[in-house]
């Protein structure tokens, strides 16, 4: 039912059920908020997006308050601007003043409301609690003190990772989001996914920082430094730099790297196809013994962490193939460097990756020597984004640079990794390869594309008919995992990933991204599928070489010990 409301002395047209902040984004009007996030119920928290209506004494906050026809509202009244500024004020009152050197300056929502109210000084002064940083965890940084209390990462963590792993503590003005016993983040639930650094609106929240390590690194005329890269990378680094966002910047990305001092710059997108041989005939070989099904992947390093931390009895069905950046590692440490008569002690691995909890995954994976890592520093995409400004390189003016390493060779199955359904895709064309000997009719599984949060579909590799699926977002992989411990649903193999919609939407990301950027990300990852030649992991010369050469037949004895990783610990390996 539609009505007539007034906002702002014009007549505008509304629908029951419709908050006064849905009308005022459809038609343009700009309210200030903290706590609101798309997609997510109203909480009317943090008191900011308040607006005027005649009837009622009190200001409303206008992401919960329901339309009713002939309301009058006003938006930008004197006394709403009053109250707005008021509490932006008591916010700045407590929070540090370290605005110069903050992570999030230019991209503190914060700091955007101080410009938007013309706050140009500080009119109240709180003494500020002495609290310490939690810097334990091996991803993520919090720090209490730049907190704004807008509840956001406590709503992420829970409705959308489903861990839970912060809360509010304390009560009225001692109240405080923190962890259980205040202890750190590192003895917490918390999966290290950083899904709560993608809503957090000030630095309270932030991943913990591989720059100045990497940059020393390259600076050691002693190491030999080498990167790897997630397939994500150049689907969403574009937008940091006005580059079209849809187009694959793969070898522009490459030519940075190389300007910004890296020797050999590999795409991890190789060790997705390496994990896919692995995977494929790893789960053949469940499959023939009816045995640890349905199979779930692994290439999630906040998937692993939750299925070790909160469902452990699952453990012998996670997939026991490393991650392409585990995979990439060692080979980079094992194998690839020697062809530059590199020792692997000199050789430094960076890896940049679109998720905070690969810096996770890297801490746990060390070498043979128990000494060293096959990984040494992980970065984020923000990261890489920062390095590339702080060194000068205008990565729009350089000259593409195509890959100067065989290992860098790909299929586009290794490419889809970064989008949810994308990996189980890709793997269905190598077990369908592996059980029948013929490339599947259709290689594209249209079932398992899109941005929904569960995907099912049913693919048929000879007499055997295989029901897959692919979940995204921890929260709704509980949902799944819960039908299936109750035999309501019935899986052969399950793709999990922590992020909605997989990579594309990592913790690591560029912040702010939307839908309509999250679908450009996904495009650009579809599009090299479509015009890659080869598709299939199994038709990767690299991989074929290697297994010729170094390895042995996939799921052998040797590859067990190179290529997978115990599942009966909860090391972080």
């Amino acid at each position: 039912m539609q009505f007539n409301i007034e906002i702002n002395d014009q007549q505008v047209s509304a629908k029951r059920g419709e908050t006064i902040k849905n009308v005022l984004d459809r038609i343009g009007i700009h309210v200030p908020t903290l706590c609101y996030m798309q997609g997510f119920s109203p909480t009317g928290g943090c008191r900011m997006c308040v607006v005027e209506v005649e009837g009622i004494s009190e200001l409303v906050p206008s992401c919960a308050h329901l339309v009713t026809e002939w309301m009058k509202i006003k938006t930008h009244s004197p006394r709403v601007i009053k109250a707005r500024k008021v509490l932006v004020e008591l916010l700045l009152a407590s929070h540090p003043d370290d605005c110069l050197y903050c992570e999030r300056t230019g991209t503190c929502g914060l700091q955007d409301l101080a410009f938007e109210m013309n706050i140009t000084e500080r009119k109240h002064h709180i003494k500020r609690q002495q609290i310490q940083v939690d810097k334990s965890c091996s991803s993520i940084i919090r720090d209490p003190a730049k907190c704004v209390l807008c509840g956001r990462c406590i709503r992420v963590c829970d409705e959308v990772i489903g861990v839970s792993a912060i809360d509010v503590v304390g009560r009225g003005s001692d109240s405080r989001i923190g962890t259980s016993y205040n202890r750190g983040l590192n003895v917490q639930t918390c999966v290290k996914c950083g899904q709560c650094i993608m809503v957090c609106p000030t630095a309270a929240l932030s991943e913990k920082p591989g720059f100045q390590h990497v940059l020393d690194a390259l600076n050691n005329p002693d190491l030999y430094p080498v990167v790897l890269f997630s397939p994500t990378i150049p689907a969403s680094i574009a937008e940091a730099f006005n580059i079209k966002a849809s187009r694959d910047i793969l070898n522009l990305l490459r030519a940075a790297l190389k300007k910004m001092g890296f020797n050999q710059v590999f795409d991890a997108s190789m060790a997705g196809d390496l994990a896919i041989m692995e995977e494929a005939a790893e789960f053949i070989d469940r499959f023939n013994k009816r045995e640890n099904l349905p199979m779930f992947t692994s290439c999630c390093p906040s998937w692993v962490r939750y299925v070790e931390e909160c469902r452990p009895r699952l453990l012998p069905n996670l997939s026991t193939t490393g991650s392409p950046q585990q995979l990439m590692g060692r080979l980079t440490k094992n194998y690839i460097t020697s062809s530059a008569s590199q020792k692997p002690e000199n050789v430094f691995v960076v890896s940049v990756m679109p998720c905070t909890a690969k810096k996770h995954e890297a801490a746990g994976d060390r070498m043979k020597d128990g000494k060293s890592f096959n990984v040494d520093a992980v970065i984020t995409t923000r990261e890489l984004v920062k390095m590339i400004k702080f060194l000068g390189i205008d990565i729009s003016s350089l000259e593409p640079e195509p890959s100067d390493s065989a290992f860098s060779m790909r299929s586009s199955s290794g490419n889809l990794f970064g989008i949810s359904g994308g990996h189980l895709e890709g793997l269905m064309r190598t077990i369908h390869f592996m059980m029948t000997g013929v490339e599947m009719s259709s290689i594209k599984i249209s079932e398992l594309r899109g941005l929904k949060n569960k995907k099912e579909a049913r693919v048929k590799a000879g007499k055997n008919l295989f029901n897959i699926a692919a979940v995204s977002g921890l929260a709704n992989a509980k949902i799944l995992l819960d039908e299936i411990e109750a035999g309501r649903a019935d899986f052969q193999i399950v793709e999990v990933m922590a992020c909605p919609n997989g990579c594309i939407n990592g913790g690591g990301q560029t912040l702010g991204a939307d839908e309509k950027e999250l679908k450009i990300r996904m495009k650009a990852l579809y599009d090299v599928d479509d015009e890659e030649i080869i598709k299939v992991a199994h038709k990767n010369p690299i991989i074929v070489d290697l297994y010729d050469k170094f390895l042995a037949k996939p799921g052998s004895g040797h590859n067990m010990e190179l290529l997978h990783v115990s599942r009966t610990s909860t090391d972080g390996k």
